[in-house]
């Protein structure tokens, strides 16, 4: 019998399905670099056979599809072989926060079901304090380096096959738990399907506009929703460059930009803060950079015309949260070419887009209610992205996804054109003497002060006013500038009761693993101050 034709090949896999999307770039493009890790330049057919021997090795360790594995490290080749193993093989991958302490990571663990677990020896040792309180949890298999009591990953799949696993896999079949970042709570899983990711990964490509040939730089970590745009360059034949920061640095991102030539980059506004700050701003050829996408936060308007101002208008925004996909809306790079418009064109830059292709969005109030132009309101948003529901959480699903619309706990407004204008989180919202305040609205005020680097605002308990509006803020280097002084600036620009009643200068802002500040903390660090 002949060999199979490569269309004839193509079709192995059903459609809609992720396991389909690494088969199909194996055969079409077996011999361009999908991922450069370190020093490692990993084909696409490499990275199906790594795949495969990972799939092979997990149903001889006894698993089952359905079943869960985690992962709890830093960005490493292995962790997106686990992503590929889920996606192939039937089985859940839950990627876990690296950051998490003890505690945190038992409580994630054991809400996840995991019975395998990757881990580098930097979390290796969060984990060995609270190893005895999970006993449900298996085989722990080290990548990047050895860890007593562990299987090295390297020769735990060295013996398995490369090939083919005989493993159905369909649009419905559960792949991926993302934990919510817990910034106002507890974590929680948001499941989806394969269909549910493929269907964000496909609208990336078209409305970002990604090449086969482009060079993605991925330096947020793959346990966070954002970074899942790097299975939109995968799915587009792109290559992506996984970096191994821990902690961000503007030099080595600003270095690696130059050095492999990469065309895209994924950041955080506080990334942008530090490109802006950074001494070797200057020093290196950017050229090659034609998207930065930025995401996971608001970006201060005042902040975003700097970042065009030194990149040129090749920004492009999208926003969402872990349970909607991610995107919600897309505020793509034509929108962002508006810095010589007048002013009424400039607003734009303001919002968050308009509703990704396939994605509808209402503004609605507190009993549902669909509001007029102007009239903020929580973000309702229902597509085929958004989450299958909260993992082993019924109550909390039906909770938040009600008629088919997810509930985003986002407060914004909408215009005629269809643009969204992010106000802020309905928890982050501040009633000071009975008036609303929006963080946001205060922050992007105190941004255009030319001493002031990065800023929260946030709400504290007062006894005359019940809630007061509080900013933290942290002056740029080498600026001086007194509370007395920005308040007086925000009195310039701002509503009495909006002003800031009492404010505090700081060196930093507690952030999580991608740069979001984390006004949780805030709130309880200057509680027990």
């Amino acid at each position: 019998m002949s060999e199979p034709s490569t269309l004839t090949k193509l079709s192995r896999y059903p459609l809609n399905t992720c396991a389909e999307m690494i088969y199909r770039n194996a055969l079409l493009n077996p011999d361009k670099e999908a991922f450069i890790w370190r020093d490692s330049r990993i084909t696409f057919r490499g990275y199906n056979q790594r795949v495969n021997r990972l799939v092979h090795t997990l149903y001889a360790a006894g698993l089952s599809k359905g079943d869960v594995v985690g992962t709890f490290c830093w960005n490493c080749i292995e962790v997106a072989d686990a992503f590929g193993a889920a996606m192939k093989g039937g089985f859940i991958v839950a990627p876990f926060n690296a950051r998490l302490q003890a505690e945190e990571i038992s409580q994630v663990i054991h809400d996840s079901g995991a019975t395998i677990l990757l881990v580098d020896p930097e979390c290796a040792q969060i984990l060995e304090q609270v190893r005895h309180q999970l006993p449900e949890l298996g085989t722990c298999i080290s990548v990047q380096g050895e860890v007593a009591g562990c299987t090295s990953y390297d020769a735990w799949t060295a013996a398995h096959s490369e090939e083919e696993p005989e493993v159905c896999v369909d649009e419905d079949s559960p792949y991926l738990i993302i934990y919510t970042s817990g910034t106002t709570g507890a974590p929680k899983g948001a499941l989806y399907t394969q269909q549910q990711r493929l269907e964000n990964t496909r609208v990336q490509i078209t409305s970002l506009g990604l090449r086969s040939d482009d060079r993605n730089l991925l330096i947020l970590p793959l346990f966070h929703i954002a970074a899942s745009v790097v299975w939109s360059f995968f799915d587009a034949g792109a290559t992506t460059i996984l970096s191994a920061m821990r902690n961000f640095s503007a030099e080595e991102t600003l270095r690696s930009i130059a050095e492999e030539h990469a065309t895209f980059i994924h950041i955080v506004p506080t990334q942008l803060v530090g490109f802006l700050a950074s001494d070797e701003l200057k020093q290196h050829d950017l050229s090659c950079l034609t998207g930065i996408f930025y995401a996971a936060s608001p970006m201060p308007l005042e902040l975003l015309r700097q970042g065009m101002e030194v990149f040129g208008p090749i920004f492009m925004q999208a926003y969402g949260q872990s349970e909607s996909g991610p995107d919600i809306t897309i505020l793509p790079k034509k929108d962002h070419d508006v810095l010589d418009q007048p002013e009424e064109r400039q607003k734009v830059l303001a919002s968050a887009g308009r509703p990704r292709p396939g994605a509808q969005v209402r503004i609605v109030d507190a009993d549902g209610h669909d509001l007029a132009h102007g009239e903020v309101g929580e973000i309702i948003v229902r597509s085929k992205a958004v989450m299958a529901g909260y993992w082993r959480k019924p109550e909390e699903t039906a909770a938040t996804i009600v008629d088919g619309w997810l509930h985003t706990g986002d407060m914004a407004y909408g215009d005629e054109a269809g643009y969204v204008y992010i106000v802020d989180r309905k928890k982050d919202m501040i009633i000071s003497g009975g008036e609303n305040v929006y963080p946001r609205e205060v922050e992007e005020v105190l941004y255009r002060h030319p001493a002031v680097l990065e800023v929260a605002v946030i709400g504290l308990p007062d006894p005359r006013w019940i809630e007061r509006v509080h900013a933290v803020v942290v002056l740029k280097q080498g600026a001086t500038a007194a509370p007395e002084e920005l308040r007086s600036f925000c009195k310039q620009h701002l509503a009495g009761y909006k002003v800031p009643k009492s404010m505090e200068i700081t060196t930093a802002l507690p952030k999580n693993a991608t740069g979001k500040i984390l006004k949780k903390t805030l709130r309880e660090r200057t509680a027990n101050a």
